[in-house]
């Protein structure tokens, strides 16, 4: 198997920048959800994203190989179609810090898969490291939740689902589409599900007649292209090319460095910040860097390996 890449610093300063746009991305579906419903929220959010990458589309199909075409179908379904579908659904009876915080589920599921289905070697570190950051993003959670774990089963699983596809999508793309750049990767992976989602939405609900006669709906929309554009869209290549640069683990630790955002944005609203957050938040930080730590230097220090 190829060896993953160390992380360098472009790599690290993308990965921010996704946490930002990211950990924005939950407050965004709730405001989305004030005008639509769960289905339109998600069927809008890769409409929008599909027609936003389309120009990209055009100049690269004849490219693909028709034998690879079900690599991209794959990759869509379960790194952007389900997902979309799911989240929405879920933040429908959980709010958006919860969702935020459940969805550091992804680092953890990216390595079970990557080892067990996907021939990824690891070293017991990252795999501390991954726990260790599940560990403080359920602390961050539990603080910011009034010292409580107050959610319903139901919507959780919804998230839950959603990172176990979000982390077979990473590996996927990891061990079989290395060979295609990012923007090839998007736009071709939207191809497939953005015209279905696009007949969905206007010919079997009532979104057109919501945007007509529901008050606030056309910013219940603009809400909506943000997410699907700059946290979609453009997000997905970051994200895509974080994967192909370095590996499927350090691609999906931005889900811990999300819900700091999400705190972020609770101060911005109002919400007060305690000292807590900030011994949670620096374990997060460490869990994200013993998981991504180079093996070359955990060869140094220990010897054995799972």
């Amino acid at each position: 198997m190829k060896q993953e890449k160390r992380p360098e610093l472009l790599d690290w300063i993308v990965l921010l920048a996704l946490m930002l746009v990211w950990g924005s991305s939950f407050i965004l579906i709730k405001r989305g959800l004030e005008s639509f419903d769960n289905l339109q929220v998600g069927a809008l959010r890769v409409s929008i994203s599909f027609i936003a990458l389309l120009p990209f589309t055009i100049s690269r199909i004849s490219k693909i190989k028709k034998n690879n075409f079900y690599l991209f179908v794959l990759a869509g379904l379960m790194g952007n179609a389900i997902p979309a579908f799911l989240f929405a659904k879920a933040q429908t009876g959980m709010d958006s810090l919860m969702a935020g915080i459940l969805n550091s589920l992804t680092p953890l599921f990216t390595l079970l898969l990557g080892v067990w289905f996907f021939g990824r070697r690891t070293h017991w570190l990252n795999v501390a490291g991954v726990i260790t950051g599940f560990l403080g993003a359920a602390g961050l959670l539990f603080v910011a939740g009034g010292m409580s774990f107050n959610f319903t089963i139901v919507p959780a699983v919804f998230v839950i689902l959603a990172t176990i596809c979000y982390a077979i999508q990473m590996n996927f793309i990891k061990n079989y589409l290395t060979g295609y750049d990012p923007v090839t990767i998007a736009s071709l992976a939207f191809l497939f599900i953005g015209i279905p989602s696009i007949i969905f939405l206007f010919f079997f609900t009532d979104f057109v007649s919501r945007l007509q006669y529901i008050p606030g709906a056309w910013n219940g929309l603009g809400y909506v292209v943000i997410l699907s554009v700059l946290g979609t869209a453009i997000a997905i290549i970051a994200n895509f090319w974080l994967i192909k640069r370095t590996s499927a683990l350090f691609a999906s630790g931005v889900t811990y460095l999300m819900p700091v955002v999400s705190i972020g944005w609770g101060i911005i609203d109002g919400e007060p910040f305690l000292l807590s957050f900030a011994f949670w938040i620096a374990l997060i930080l460490l869990g994200v860097y013993l998981a991504n730590r180079p093996s070359d230097r955990i060869k140094k220090l220990f010897a054995l390996k799972i």
